[in-house]
């Protein structure tokens, strides 16, 4: 009795033996946990006392892809909100962390490629021949192949999550590549719009010791006052000139930096000097804690924790034996033809297997790199998450303070403003010298720009807590 043997038993023998080590595959790779962090009970800088135990705390992971409103809206300034709203498509660092953005994700796109069969088609041409007597052949061939590398031990699969999370690194940079240019243009508008109020306030206090030389010139002429007073007062006029034009180079500055901040060529731009809206938005210091969570540079630094984590896993592949699977059919003959003949075709299967038997410790050494490189990640997530903390502490307490800098600036103010009107009177009486109205003066108008400064610097501190806060929010409906 004949047995009859199957036609195909290598492909049998080379599916089965896949199928098994498919089967028996694992992750080599650990598995990856957020990083444990501080988690305060309140903001410690937040007054009264009440609201420290109602802004509670829950622990932080990254929430970056949360909605962000527009935040600079806040400051009722309509050129601000347009110039803004631009800086998604005019910003050149906006448009690296995009451009880097969009190369993490063709990135993810060829890592997860990996993880299927290439598919190719082939064909060849030959004619061969030698001298004497040989005659010249032709050899024909057409074939489709795959070839796939299983992946057995998690080597493909940790790369491929590897490059997600470099991608969600990569929003997250991009986020806060958005969040920083427009926390640097509003900064520095807002500056800029400090600066027309300051020039206007020197403009006004020029005139007015205009006035004053006009008088105290009149009074030399008639020998009333000494020229040593004439000559104080030039001096005053001149320092308040010299101020004036100091604003002036200070503004084409900040309109300078305004100006690349938008993508544009300082040459071709301008902002035309317009009335200071002195907003100040109330920023609730009872903010949830995931406002701070969604701080775009905690998630850049956590996804990077877990890049480093699925680069341990790829390192320890190398331990395991490399494998892959082979595979053709197609056809080959002399003549063109008969090329598609039945009995012209030809097949192939295979498995292949590759292990380092040797290496001197390389494997091993590359593993206790990546794993230091994990803790690396893992220590400077949670410096960042700490300096995070830190930064709203810092602007919470700056906000508390400038708030009543203000009032103190506005009450020295007021009383400058008074001593400088009665000091003028009193010389016009001859009852002070000269000397005397121009500390007034001085005071006086030192007490205003320190007033209005003292509003800049609310509305700038204002701006970096909402950068600290990790951008816009909006509040749940009571």
């Amino acid at each position: 009795m004949s047995t009859q043997v199957p036609v195909f038993r290598p492909a049998t023998i080379v599916l089965t033996l896949a199928s098994a080590l498919l089967a028996s595959g694992c992750a080599v790779g650990p598995a990856y946990q957020v990083p444990a962090t501080p988690s305060p009970a309140a903001f410690k800088e937040t007054a009264p006392a009440a609201e420290k135990v109602a802004a509670g705390w829950t622990e932080a992971t990254p929430a970056d892809m949360l909605e962000r409103g527009p935040w600079w809206q806040l400051f009722g300034d309509e050129q601000l909100n347009q110039m803004a709203a631009s800086l998604e498509v005019t910003n050149q660092n906006v448009a690296v962390a995009a451009a880097n953005y969009a190369q993490a994700r063709a990135l993810v796109a060829e890592q997860r490629a990996a993880l299927f069969p290439v598919v190719d088609l082939s064909a060849t041409a030959n004619r061969t021949g030698g001298g004497g007597d040989t005659r010249a052949t032709n050899a024909y061939r057409t074939s489709i192949g795959a070839s796939w590398e299983p992946d057995v031990w998690g080597k493909l699969r940790a790369g491929a999550n590897s490059a997600e999370a470099s991608l969600q690194a990569s929003a997250a940079d991009l986020a806060a590549a958005r969040l920083s240019a427009q926390g640097e243009l509003a900064t520095n508008y807002l500056s800029l719009r400090m600066t027309d109020a300051q020039k206007e306030l020197l403009d006004a206090t020029t005139e007015g010791y205009e006035r004053v030389l006009q008088i105290t010139q009149n009074r030399f002429d008639a020998g009333v006052t000494a020229k040593s007073d004439l000559l104080q007062a030039q001096t005053q006029l001149a320092n308040a000139r010299i101020d004036q034009v100091s604003l002036v180079r200070q503004r084409a500055v900040l309109e300078h930096a305004i100006a690349v901040l938008l993508g544009r060529a300082a040459s071709d731009f301008a902002i035309a000097p317009a009335k200071w809206a002195v907003v100040v938005p109330d920023v609730p210091t009872g903010v949830p804690s995931t406002l701070l969570q969604r701080r775009p540079d905690i998630a850049t630094a956590e996804r990077r924790v877990a890049v480093a984590n699925a680069q341990i896993g790829i390192a320890r592949a190398a331990y395991f034996p490399s494998l892959t699977l082979s595979g053709s059919y197609g056809f080959g003959s002399s003549a063109t033809g008969g090329l598609f003949n039945a009995s012209n075709n030809l097949w192939s299967l295979g498995l292949s297997a590759a292990q380092t038997l040797f290496d001197a410790g390389a494997i091993k050494a590359r593993v206790a790199g990546a794993e230091a490189s994990r803790d690396a990640a893992i220590a400077s997530y949670r410096q960042t998450v700490l300096t995070a903390f830190a930064d709203v502490e810092n602007q919470l307490s700056a906000t508390r303070a400038l708030a009543l800098q203000l009032e103190l600036r506005r009450a020295a103010s007021e009383a400058a403003d008074q001593v400088e009107a009665q000091m003028l009177n009193r010389y016009r009486a001859g009852q002070v010298n000269y000397t005397e109205v121009v500390t007034a003066q001085t005071t006086a108008l030192n007490a205003r720009r320190a007033l209005i400064q003292a509003q800049g610097d609310r509305q700038t501190t204002a701006v970096a807590l909402i950068q600290s806060l990790g951008g816009g929010w909006h509040v749940a409906a009571q």
